[in-house]
């Protein structure tokens, strides 16, 4: 069975030192939390202060939690939603004109239960240009879900999703292709 006093972070897991790490963690829960809901600039000013790539005319709501925007890039015209979680142990790459609804959580990092050293590990997720995630959506680590995709609220995704294609369940299914007028 797992042996927790056996684990240990990896090597530079982080990205950055563990005094940035704190120094990002008290801004994001005061300067960037505290902010007034209208106030998109200053929060995309605050992300690209400590490392993330924000594209213009990102709309970021003050209640996203970030673990290390270092390691997140957003896309020109994208919308984060109130109580979005970028869980950002491994890279997240969000494209342009892509929406995280609501309460939505997007997970890079798990462990290895297999091993009793429970070790952790981080895995890039990719969600391309176009795409929406509906409000309460679960993202496992290492997915593309590809452009124009539709997830459905409330949805676990666990496999890489084809472009222009609804999907919902837990986990997703495919429903339809996604057709634009």
């Amino acid at each position: 069975m797992q042996r927790l006093d056996l684990y240990k972070n990896p090597k530079n897991f982080r990205g950055k030192s563990s005094w940035f790490v704190q120094i990002w963690w008290l801004v994001q829960s005061t300067l960037f939390a505290w902010s007034p809901q209208f106030l998109y600039g200053w929060r995309r000013f605050l992300l690209r202060c400590f490392g993330a790539k924000i594209g213009k005319g990102v709309i970021i709501r003050p209640s996203v939690k970030m673990t290390y925007p270092w390691k997140v890039s957003i896309g020109d015209y994208s919308w984060i939603g109130d109580e979005v979680v970028l869980y950002s142990l491994g890279e997240i790459e969000i494209g342009t004109n892509t929406v995280i609804s609501q309460r939505s959580y997007i997970c890079t990092g798990s462990h290895n239960y297999s091993k009793k050293e429970f070790p952790i590990y981080a895995k890039k997720i990719t969600i391309e240009d176009e795409c929406w995630l509906a409000t309460d959506v679960f993202v496992a680590p290492g997915l593309l879900i590809k452009k124009g995709t539709v997830v459905g609220a409330r949805s676990s995704v666990f496999k890489d999703l084809n472009a222009f294609s609804v999907y919902a369940g837990s986990p997703a299914k495919f429903l339809k292709k996604r057709e634009i007028e």
